[in-house]
């Protein structure tokens, strides 16, 4: 088993692009099941200003191809969604 903790020092890298896209914050649970829906990262890239708080990127669990020692490789995310956007199950 694996903990949050762990997770949160990993290194989030798209394959489609080999981009560093952050590291993990927090993660979406289904309360029903109890199983994770998604990972909610923090863009690298965008800082939030003075009282901005920085944008926050989900990405859905069947996106995630590996997670490893040190990296988790995820795929799809040349069009980000969003945190908050509408979640559409598939």
């Amino acid at each position: 088993m694996i903990k949050l903790s762990d997770l949160q020092i990993k290194e989030i890298i798209s394959v489609d692009d080999g981009r560093r896209m952050g590291h993990l914050m927090d993660l979406e649970i289904d309360v029903n099941t109890g199983k994770i829906v998604a990972i909610v990262l923090e863009l690298k890239d965008k800082k939030g200003g003075f009282f901005g708080k920085p944008d926050e990127l989900i990405i859905h669990w069947q996106q995630i191809v590996r997670i490893g020692s040190d990296v988790i490789l995820v795929k799809d995310t040349l069009q980000p969604q969003l945190y908050g956007d509408t979640y559409v199950s598939n």
